[in-house]
């Protein structure tokens, strides 16, 4: 592991991330595998994802000027909200339609472009963690909305209507997942539409870190729905990227206040966002078994708590690694607030 004084530190495993993309690019066969940039845009997974993957979908300006940086010949998406007239006039591969207004807004450019139609459709959604449709959200168009922008497109030919896109939930699985996509699937069916990206969305548990998400099933299961002439893509980004990174620091204080033990350890949530962004605890990579304690950052706010009541014996000086820390951790955190010092970076390459 790195040195204790180059903590706190983010360690990424990229053979580990290397063996897991095969794994899944293997799981998806016949289906196109686009990685969502916003989980993790560090360059070196970057790196090592791009063989496994056949495009990269961003959602910003930034994000995908950073990735052209790295790749100019890659194949990308520019979706999310809110897109300036500079990011609807991009060079992209694909551009994820919000709106009708933003759809008039690219007509009105005169530029050329490839779109795909971002539906928010009204299916039923049991489980997930997050919802993104089904309901008044403001990503993407209701079906009478998803009307407008075909009629709008049907009437010239600078702007091409390529699909659909509908990326509804986050943490289903498999199974789950499946019984979405054949709801998106009819849909885009009955619009004569053949080119459908089904979003992310792959279920990940930080409280059961070994419970993995069934690329098998799923591939297997999207390959049977899929017809001829099809083009089915998925844009997973956490469920690829989380489990090749460890946030490890050391304790700084330990003490015990109206009955509660506390750890502090150096840096916490203006570093890992997550786990109060979320409602979790991190969870530990290791430790030894003692009295349960909470570990805490050295921010002045009660919420920078990294997990909560952990039955691990910890002492001033010893070091801490939270596994799960490879996506939406350092890239989603408010990393000035207080002004300490930002965390290292170490990459194991394997041999």
């Amino acid at each position: 592991m790195t040195d204790s004084r180059e903590l706190p530190a983010y360690v990424y495993d990229l053979a580990g991330l290397d063996a897991h993309a095969g794994a899944v690019r293997a799981a998806l066969e016949g289906v196109e595998l686009y990685y969502a940039v916003k989980a993790n845009p560090d360059p070196e997974l970057l790196r090592v994802l791009a063989p496994h993957v056949d495009g990269f979908e961003v959602s910003s300006g930034g994000e995908l000027a950073h990735v052209r940086g790295l790749f100019p010949a890659a194949q990308v998406a520019l979706g999310g909200p809110g897109k300036t007239d500079v990011e609807l006039s991009a060079e992209v591969t694909r551009l994820h339609v919000e709106s009708p207004g933003e759809l008039r807004r690219l007509l009105a450019s005169g530029r050329p472009a490839d779109v795909l139609l971002r539906a928010n459709l009204d299916l039923p959604v049991q489980g997930a963690s997050l919802v993104m449709g089904g309901g008044a959200t403001p990503f993407g168009m209701d079906p009478a909305g998803v009307a407008e922008c075909v009629d709008l497109l049907d009437r010239q030919d600078t702007v091409r209507l390529r699909g659909l896109h509908a990326h509804l939930a986050s943490g289903l699985d498999a199974a789950g997942l499946l019984e979405l996509a054949a709801g998106v699937l009819d849909y885009a069916r009955d619009l004569g539409l053949t080119e459908i990206n089904l979003g992310g969305g792959m279920a990940v548990s930080y409280r059961d870190p070994g419970a993995l998400f069934d690329w098998h099933s799923y591939g297997k299961g999207l390959a049977g729905m899929r017809r001829p002439g099809e083009v089915l893509r998925v844009e997973p980004g956490r469920a690829l990227t989380v489990y090749c990174g460890r946030y490890v620091t050391r304790v700084i204080d330990v003490k015990r206040v109206h009955g509660e033990l506390f750890a502090v350890v150096a840096g916490g949530t203006h570093h890992l966002r997550t786990p109060a962004t979320k409602g979790h605890d991190q969870p530990l990579a290791t430790g030894e078994p003692g009295e349960p304690v909470t570990i805490v950052g050295q921010l002045c706010t009660p919420k920078d708590v990294l997990a909560r009541r952990v039955p691990v014996r910890l002492e001033v000086g010893d070091v801490v690694e939270f596994a799960m820390a490879g996506a939406y951790a350092w890239n989603i955190s408010h990393h000035d607030f207080l002004m300490h010092p930002k965390p290292a970076f170490h990459y194991l390459r394997g041999e």
